[in-house]
């Protein structure tokens, strides 16, 4: 879905231009946070303007001629009452709404610190939903290797290699398909990955990934008169797209019959992350750097521990092979016994 430029305000047309040029934002994001924000300014209007106030479906009302005295206006529970709308009407749920509280703050923020066009932020003590956090979803290590040994198509080359370097490199579906022959520094086993927000990074590359590499480079055959810098090419001879390597990996999972349990591309992600956690004694810094995250706390999710290293630690107690010697009547506790009926004898006389 493109932006509808002829129906939007000015200041918001001017906003999406900036957060696209100035914060190097990915298209995928600027369109989110497009949708979000153009969803709220049709929501304000329905619940401000009287003549909008009884229509059942947002799609039906414009946003071109919203005055900026409308957002001048917003408080912060206008912005919880949208929220809440998300919530009920629209059934969105924490990863949605934490979206849209990151759009409207960056929206109002840019309206208030960068444009000075309205004279309060509202979204200054607006508190993002706190997500349920839950262990990410991988492939075990025999899991991981039967997936490989299981590939058959008929590019097995390309597609072994694709397989390779997400379930070792941990890297996403779009730097994969954003490699570029030029990325790769063969000498010294490396490449440049492209990440969010264009950050650059170098990931290297283990002996499995190069001899992957170096196989697929071998069959990877291109007309004498292209230009093509990708990597990974479709059959076409042109940069992979990303619905061709989910199908790849699709197709991967089916043959090793793995398919049908939520696997798919990001799953390798967290795959790779994972293994190298549990195996490789990597810790959350140097995991974060690997992936590419800002923060560690987007890395932490990783961390988890499997249940077969969980009931290894428990089996490692130095009680768990105790056992409690049977009951057995002792001379001491019959001596006890008989003096205490002893002093009951006493009491009674």
């Amino acid at each position: 879905m493109e932006i509808d430029r002829t129906q939007c305000p000015d200041y918001f047309l001017d906003y999406i231009l900036y957060i696209t040029v100035t914060k190097s934002l990915s298209s995928r994001t600027v369109q989110e946070y497009y949708l979000d924000i153009r969803m709220f300014l049709k929501y304000l209007r329905m619940m401000q303007d009287p003549n909008y106030q009884n229509t059942d479906d947002l799609q039906q009302i414009p946003i071109r001629d919203i005055p900026i005295s409308m957002l001048e206006n917003v408080k912060l529970q206008d912005l919880y009452n949208f929220l809440y709308y998300v919530t009920e009407e629209r059934e969105n749920h924490d990863r949605a709404r934490g979206r849209k509280v990151s759009a409207l703050r960056s929206f109002f923020g840019y309206l208030c610190n960068h444009q000075n066009i309205i004279a309060h932020d509202p979204t200054e003590r607006l508190e993002l939903p706190s997500p349920k956090k839950a262990l990410p979803r991988y492939l075990t290590l025999e899991e991981s290797q039967h997936l490989l040994q299981s590939i058959d198509t008929a590019y097995p080359e390309r597609d072994y290699c694709i397989l390779t370097i997400f379930l070792n490199c941990g890297i996403r579906l779009s730097e994969l398909v954003g490699l570029n022959v030029s990325d790769i520094n063969w000498k010294e086993a490396k490449m440049r990955v492209l990440g969010k927000g264009s950050k650059e990074r170098m990931v290297y590359l283990n002996d499995a990934c190069m001899d992957a590499l170096d196989t697929y480079f071998k069959v990877r055959d291109l007309p004498p008169e292209s230009q093509e810098k990708a990597v990974f090419l479709s059959k076409r001879h042109k940069r992979i797209s990303k619905r061709r390597v989910q199908q790849i990996v699709e197709n991967a999972l089916f043959q090793a019959d793995l398919d049908g349990r939520g696997y798919s591309t990001h799953k390798l992600r967290h795959t790779a992350a994972t293994l190298m956690y549990q195996y490789g004694n990597v810790d959350a810094l140097t995991l974060k750097e690997i992936l590419g995250h800002s923060s560690t706390s987007t890395t932490e999710i990783y961390t988890h521990l499997s249940n077969q290293i969980l009931k290894h630690a428990t089996e490692s107690s130095p009680l768990a092979h105790f056992e409690k010697k049977k009951n057995t009547v002792s001379s001491l506790d019959g001596q006890q016994d008989d003096d205490a009926s002893s002093s009951d004898k006493s009491d009674n006389s």
